[in-house]
């Protein structure tokens, strides 16, 4: 059975446990780049530091095309003719899913999955509150729409500073992203990516670009993951609209001049 026939198979059984998460994060504008052969069904990730869902400006970029284990992920100039460009998702689903098929701890389904509780009653011994059950995915490498089976990742366990690299799909915990909506911002268009490999509940690792660095520097800044920013609210969580927009990520779909949104 495939990672994607696994997860759908094991999100059924599980009916979804948990919160709904942030249904409309990463809702779509105007999209940038891609290449046409790669068409609608490429997406593109950028910061909300240097561009916005009407002119993304710079997006997720590959180093130099190059498809191997471990090639650097940047942020590079938008283009439809760059296949450096083109990503997919793959097995986008929710953590509880990711859970069942055995990709992430049961620490993540915890507290990403809708399997922990947040609030206990002690008089009615109830839990009265469960975390959300959030949304996850890999974003697979895909040069003109042909999946290079390597997807956007860290190669160890995330720390604080780990590089995201590309790495081999399906294979861990290491390649999957999910959409924190409690860092997310209050129009919930943008949102912190939190690496499925992580092990900080307080501050998780997300993806993060450097903030001392520019798309165009030279040698080009690397994408990694770093504890989330933001001032902490009564229950815990980063308050929304104080999170680093080096932290605050868009994703927009398909070629130059279309305007599908994403599912």
């Amino acid at each position: 059975m495939s990672i994607k026939s696994k997860i759908f198979s094991a999100a059924t059984a599980l009916a979804l446990v948990g919160g709904v998460g942030t249904v409309g994060a990463f809702t779509a504008g105007t999209a940038d780049a891609a290449t046409q052969p790669c068409g609608p069904t490429c997406v593109e990730f950028f910061s909300q530091e240097f561009g916005s869902f009407t002119s993304a400006n710079f997006v997720l970029d590959t180093l130099r095309q190059g498809e191997k284990v471990g090639q650097p992920q940047i942020l590079f100039r938008a283009s439809n003719s760059d296949p450096a460009q083109d990503y997919t998702i793959s097995d986008e689903g929710r953590v509880s899913g990711f859970y069942a098929a055995g990709l992430v701890s049961s620490a993540v389904a915890l507290h990403y999955g809708g399997l922990g509780c947040e609030t206990y009653d002690d008089t009615t011994a109830t839990c009265t509150k469960f975390y959300p059950n959030l949304r996850a995915y890999e974003i697979d490498y895909s040069p003109y729409g042909v999946d290079s089976g390597l997807c956007m990742g860290v190669g160890t366990t995330a720390v604080a500073g780990t590089k995201v690299t590309l790495q081999p799909c399906g294979a861990s915990a290491k390649t999957i992203w999910i959409i924190d909506s409690y860092g997310s911002e209050d129009t919930h268009r943008y949102g912190p990516l939190i690496n499925g490999s992580d092990t900080n509940f307080s501050q998780p690792y997300v993806l993060t670009y450097p903030t001392n660095g520019y798309p165009t520097d030279m040698p080009r800044p690397e994408l990694y993951v770093t504890n989330l920013t933001g001032s902490i609210g009564a229950n815990g969580y980063p308050i929304p609209g104080t999170v680093n927009d080096y932290q605050l990520w868009g994703r927009d779909i398909g070629p130059v001049g279309s305007s599908v949104p994403p599912p």
